[in-house]
């Protein structure tokens, strides 16, 4: 683990070193009337990573509002180890324990596991390895992933891919398993993110994946070994329906809006790896498949505008601002989905270039029309197949351009010159 802190330094985020005396890691187990399991539990992380993780580290016991002895047990075990602290909250709920530990806790890497440790906890080190060494940004085990090994009933295996079904279709979710308890994330990203999240239940862990995947974050998924408790507590009809309200909640609020996504990008977002190569862009392949695609809008686009137009004005007014219309559209989705260039700067220089790139497939498009015209009077079907054959033409010479001039990416010895 020693050389994955060492290599952070090249990845932009700086290695999550902590203080001389202070933990690197906070292990939160939220518990509500766990009496029984608590210290058993709490034996067996400790002795883990006393022996295994070679960093200070704290464990926190999350106590929500338990009637029974389980906040008596946290205590004695704090008193006997120096490194388990408690926490006591007057209210329930999972989401709330969490961000009252990792919104005040000392330590640049914060990770929580459920008290039954159903996972497997040779996965912890893997687990928070990438957040020590600031490759990642969040890290989470997944039952889902290729790799894992798990032993569960029917029942909560299909519930379970469902709901992350559902998180893929309404949400655009990346990550394969939203809901096992077995998380970590470092400090300087929960600060940014936890203002944001409003859940204080079991749709808090899905609310924290989705405003980190839309903020640019990486998340690092470990495939985990995890043994179902059949003794849980969990009450799956009532989550079921609180996490489908939060999904619509959740929609709601960044189509709103309501939760500032773009800013959280900026100031945590990870920029766009950058290729050194001298005139060389990145995955060709790629790009053409992209390019293809946006091509493909922008034609229809094209077409639709120049017939909408043609019957108010000559063939030759409605090609020129059909296509001036859908070239400002191509060259914006072009430097962001083609290119991979985000950001506002250097986009006026990108379109006044691709004006250019324009004007160059406007004299094709044109000339062919003129050609047509001076051999033949022409009908609206022989006029659009014209337009269309210099378009494909016009395509080859834009995709040459954009890529060879327009979005070319700057070595660094040009930039400093």
């Amino acid at each position: 683990m020693t050389a994955a802190i060492i290599s952070g330094a090249e990845t932009g985020r700086r290695p999550a070193i902590a203080p001389d005396g202070s933990p690197v890691l906070d292990v939160v187990i939220p518990v509500h009337n766990e009496e029984t399991d608590l210290e058993p539990c709490i034996r067996r992380l400790r002795a883990h990573l006393v022996e295994q993780f070679p960093y200070p580290f704290r464990i926190t016991v999350a106590d929500n509002a338990s009637t029974d002895g389980t906040l008596r047990a946290a205590e004695r075990l704090s008193r006997e180890f120096d490194d388990v602290e408690v926490r006591h909250l007057e209210e329930k709920g999972r989401g709330r324990a969490l961000r009252a530990v990792w919104s005040t806790s000392d330590a640049p890497v914060l990770a929580y596991m459920d008290v039954d440790l159903s996972t497997d906890l040779a996965a912890l080190g893997p687990l928070v390895a990438p957040l020590l060494s600031g490759h990642s940004d969040l890290a989470i085990g997944s039952r889902l992933a290729r790799g894992a090994r798990v032993v569960r009933g029917p029942k909560r295996e299909f519930i379970s891919r469902c709901y992350n079904l559902i998180l893929r279709g309404t949400l655009a979710a990346r990550f394969s398993d939203a809901q096992c308890g077995f998380k970590a994330i470092r400090a300087d990203v929960a600060e940014r993110l936890l203002p944001h999240i409003q859940d204080t239940g079991w749709f808090f862990d899905t609310e924290l994946l989705v405003l980190a995947q839309k903020a640019g974050l990486r998340i690092h998924e470990v495939p985990v070994d995890w043994v179902d408790d059949p003794d849980s507590s969990v009450n799956i009809v009532a989550t079921a329906t609180a996490d489908l309200k939060g999904i619509a909640r959740l929609t709601r609020a960044t189509l709103t809006g309501e939760i500032p996504i773009s800013g959280l990008r900026e100031q945590l977002g990870r920029a766009p790896i950058q290729v050194r190569a001298p005139g060389v862009a990145p995955s060709l392949v790629r790009q053409l498949v992209r390019f293809a695609a946006v091509g493909v809008a922008s034609t229809i686009a094209y077409l639709v505008l120049f017939l909408l137009l043609r019957t108010f004005t000559g063939a030759q007014v409605a090609n020129l601002v059909a296509l001036l219309v859908t070239a400002i559209g191509n060259t914006a989705l072009n430097r962001r989905l083609t290119f991979g260039i985000r950001g506002r700067e250097g986009a006026g220089l990108h379109q006044f270039q691709g004006l250019i790139v324009f004007g160059l497939g406007l004299a094709l498009t044109s000339g062919a029309l003129a050609l047509l015209h001076t051999m033949t009077a022409p009908g609206l079907p022989l006029e659009i197949t014209a337009l269309v054959l210099a378009n494909l033409a016009a395509t080859v010479l834009r995709f040459l351009l954009l890529r060879g001039w327009v979005f070319r990416r700057r070595t660094a010895t040009e930039m400093e010159s």
